[in-house]
């Protein structure tokens, strides 16, 4: 009898084994002591699976739930030597294979953000190049660092590049104990990148992420200082690479001897390096007191106009339509042609700047104009307009020069918003310090300076 339920189980499309699994989900204990660093980045249910899959749109999740939360189960389980930041370039990709080459085993970390990370092709990296990924979502921290101002400044466009590595190295520290890692891997190179990969600048990085004992750099390993991890065997040094500079030919060496053929294109992958990108993630930073990952996802998609706190996004097609629609939110405006096809547009009050009737008719009129059929009615056209589950239509004509002063915002105005704002970061620093120092000498003061007297 029990032969006959494995037969019929097997010719289902799942293996065998799932089906244990998919009448109750898996729970992880919810108690965790205080300190368990991991209790600081997870809920109270699933707290691993769904730290671990935040963001990640992989089929697993979407279609089987249970069996991706088993999957994270099993693999938290696991342990590994060590973790790697895992971008999916070819650095990391390299960085990680040298140690594996060695005979240990190593979790890639893939962190996601509304500016950086591909979660969706995990599945496919993870079968490509023989990598165990996870992906993690660090979307709110990220934010919160570029809203209140990277101690290490941003670089040319909005990357924050020293910052955002410490980052994700401390959530990987975070994570060690998870998976029973003893050190950290990284995929940089000595002098390929002029912000961040520079001695000085690594040398920041390790000691403020507080990596430096744990921290291993593959690729530039032997014109580094030895680690621990190569000081006591763990990690053959003479077997590391030495690697420095922008080219890339030692590392496509390293990919044949590793048989790597999916060799991803060189890319920097971040948004916030992008004029273009960075030029609307600025509005964002500016008018949002308190701004959400969907913010920027938000804006991201179609076009993007302004006016003053107001903000547009009109879809440039089908998909952006759909795009606006599926991010929209109850206090969001939504507009749409009445009579005519055309854009759909969704307009984001900033909190606590509700719109008025004269923003929501010239808002109206700037998506209509973007309606050949409409525009060439040579008269009013009815759009409609839902806000907080009530609809009305405005007439309006579709003309951009009837628009007031919505606009799309260009990168030298926000450059020198950036500046501006820099030059204040840099007195409110240089403030602290003085406030600090005062109250070390005054307090040194009265001890009787150095007798204590």
């Amino acid at each position: 009898m029990v032969l006959k339920k494995a037969k019929t189980a097997a010719r289902h499309p799942l293996p065998f084994f799932v089906f244990m699994f998919r009448s109750r989900p898996v729970v992880l204990p919810r108690e965790r002591k205080p300190h368990d660093r991991f209790s600081d980045i997870t809920g109270e249910r699933f707290p691993v699976a769904e730290s671990l899959s935040q963001g990640n749109t992989a089929l697993w999740a979407k279609i089987y739930p249970n069996i991706f939360k088993l999957k994270v189960f099993i693999r938290m389980k696991k342990t590994y030597h060590a973790l790697a930041l895992f971008s999916g370039g070819l650095d990391s990709i390299i960085a990680t294979k040298v140690i594996q080459a060695q005979g240990l085993d190593v979790l890639g970390l893939h962190f996601v953000t509304p500016f950086f990370g591909k979660p969706q092709l995990v599945p496919g990296w993870e079968k490509n190049y023989g990598i165990p990924i996870t992906s993690i979502d660090i979307s709110r921290e990220y934010i919160r660092l570029l809203k209140e101002w990277p101690l290490h400044h941003f670089g040319k466009v909005l990357n924050p590049c020293v910052d955002c590595k410490i980052l994700m190295l401390e959530k990987a520290r975070e994570l060690m104990d998870v998976y029973g890692a003893t050190f950290l891997i990284s995929g940089e190179v000595v002098g390929q990148r002029p912000m961040s990969q520079r001695r000085d600048a690594l040398n920041i990085i390790r000691k403020a992420a507080e990596a430096k004992e744990i921290l291993l750099r593959p690729l530039s390993a032997r014109l580094l200082e030895p680690t621990p991890m190569e000081e006591s065997g763990l990690v053959d040094r003479d077997k590391l690479p030495q690697i420095s500079g922008r080219g890339r030919k030692k590392q496509l060496e390293l990919a044949r001897k590793f048989k790597i053929t999916d060799i991803p294109t060189p890319a920097g992958g971040c948004l916030l390096a992008e004029k273009e990108s960075a030029n609307r993630y600025w509005q964002i930073l500016k008018h949002f007191p308190a701004p959400e990952p969907d913010d920027f996802f938000f804006a991201n998609i179609g076009r993007q106009y302004w006016s003053g706190p107001h903000w547009l996004a009109i879809g440039r097609n089908r998909k952006d339509n759909e795009e606006l629609e599926r991010l929209a939110r109850e206090t969001d405006y939504l507009f749409d042609l009445v009579d005519f096809p055309g854009p759909s547009g969704v307009g984001r009050p900033v909190p606590g700047q509700e719109w008025n009737e004269e923003t929501i008719r010239q808002a109206a009129a700037l998506m209509a104009s973007f309606s050949p059929r409409a525009r060439q009615s040579h008269r009013g056209v009815a759009v409609r307009v839902q806000h907080r589950g009530e609809e009305q239509d405005v007439l309006v004509i579709p003309d951009r020069d009837l628009i007031g002063t919505w606009s799309i915002p260009d990168w030298d105005t926000a450059r020198e918003e950036k500046r501006e704002k820099e030059k204040e970061h840099q007195a409110r620093l240089a403030e602290k310090k003085r406030l600090a120092a005062e109250t070390y000498w005054e307090d040194f003061a009265e001890e009787g300076g150095e007798d204590g007297r």
